[in-house]
């Protein structure tokens, strides 16, 4: 049987893993816009295999006139601002066109992108994190992640709060006997000097 402190440092670990797996997933689906990078993921199989249904992609931002054909590049995809990723097959420099292929389809985009319409360039991917990505974004995964999320931070943080409070009781208790035990002292050591006198 499981003592109380075996429990407390089950728990502690336990917290701590599921409190450091919230920051990495948070940092990889939310940091990564700090240092400048866009985090799309991929719903379509027209980039396989270099980019797979589930992936996470990390894109940075590109001068349209700098890509060139065989880049892969993001871009805005039409009016509902769906975005897609695909390879580069040419650059019109002068019309500020780029032509545009997914790699796994049999013909070529029929319209081209607009330099405007350009957000950059994918830099690296984690696989399957894509999936993970759109269920927390989207209910019922937003919610379950919030409550989730809610429910973590109290069950780490409440007990060292019922601690703190349970503590305090005790602190006045032991302050309290302090003082009894110093008044204890000082009426002893004035009784012993009383002593001292009437023996002289």
């Amino acid at each position: 049987m499981k003592t109380p402190s075996s429990i407390k440092k089950v728990w502690n670990i336990v917290s701590t893993v599921l409190v450091a797996i919230v920051v990495i997933m948070a940092v990889l689906l939310m940091g990564a816009r700090i240092v400048g990078l866009n985090v799309y993921n991929v719903v379509s199989g027209s980039m396989t295999p270099v980019y797979n249904v589930g992936d996470l992609i990390y894109v940075k931002s590109v001068d349209p006139a700098t890509l060139k054909a065989g880049d892969d590049v993001t871009f805005i995809l039409n009016e509902d601002l769906v975005v897609a990723t695909h390879r580069v097959v040419s650059v019109d420099t002068e019309k500020q066109h780029i032509y545009t292929k997914g790699i796994a389809n049999k013909d070529a985009d029929k319209a081209p992108v607009h330099f405007k319409n350009v957000i950059g360039t994918p830099v690296f991917k984690i696989p399957v994190l894509g999936y993970v990505s759109n269920w927390v974004q989207n209910p019922p995964g937003l919610y379950i992640t919030v409550f989730g999320g809610a429910v973590l931070l109290i069950a780490v943080f409440l007990p060292d709060l019922i601690k703190g409070k349970a503590k305090k009781p005790d602190e006045d208790e032991n302050e309290a006997l302090r003082k009894e035990i110093e008044q204890l002292r000082s009426r002893l050591e004035a009784n012993e000097a009383a002593e001292e006198t009437v023996t002289e």
